[in-house]
């Protein structure tokens, strides 16, 4: 069974990432909506993939953390990333709350979802979608949560025009601005990005 909290101590759970409310579990199945710019699509979360993995997505949706953000790393025909707080103090406070590892249980198939991170036990809130077979990431220790199971034509549509430089990836080390600025530098700097309009927990795709 979930420990479904209610909106409003989800959100203030925000500013406190030691607050009980972020050891809550999450439902052995549980699809997730995501409104954007381009239209919504859902992910179908298991958590027999990856526990951890999907008890902080369950937590991170249901407290608001990626409303109003920015799809901030698009490479064409290999990921969308996300995860990034549109608010520069909930980003930087969440920059390294990091969480234990899962073994990889699912590959990195086309519309499978997981975490980006960079070496063991440093994933945090970042999250990315296969645009195509990725293969080659299971054996680094990506570890799926999930799948576009309705809408991947909205995530192959988001904005890949600026590539790595809008976001780069938690390895470059470039995010700093992102973190810094929020939402006000990229819309001022990449003001074409696609926009995460809301995320929400729902019962059926």
């Amino acid at each position: 069974m979930s420990d479904a909290a209610t909106p409003a101590v989800a959100h203030d759970a925000l500013r406190d990432p030691s607050n009980t409310f972020w050891s809550s579990r999450a439902p052995r199945r549980f699809f997730a909506r995501i409104e954007t710019t381009k239209g919504a699509f859902v992910i179908d979360v298991h958590r027999d993939w990856a526990p951890h993995g999907a008890d902080r997505f369950y937590q991170l949706v249901q407290s608001g953390f990626f409303d109003d953000s920015r799809f901030y790393r698009v490479r064409a025909g290999y990921i969308v990333q996300f995860g990034i707080a549109g608010d520069p103090a909930t980003a930087q406070r969440w920059r390294d709350a990091r969480f234990a590892d899962d073994s990889v249980r699912h590959t990195n198939a086309r519309g499978v979802v997981a975490y980006a991170m960079t070496g063991p036990d440093t994933r945090t809130t970042q999250i990315y979608i296969n645009l195509r077979d990725n293969p080659q990431l299971d054996a680094q220790g990506f570890s799926p949560i999930g799948q576009v199971v309705r809408g991947m034509d909205v995530v192959d549509a988001l904005n890949a025009e600026y590539g790595e430089t809008s976001g780069g990836g938690m390895r470059n080390g470039k995010q700093d601005p992102v973190f810094e600025g929020g939402n006000a530098y990229l819309d001022r700097t990449y003001p074409r990005l696609d926009h995460l309009v809301r995320a929400t927990v729902v019962r059926a795709p």
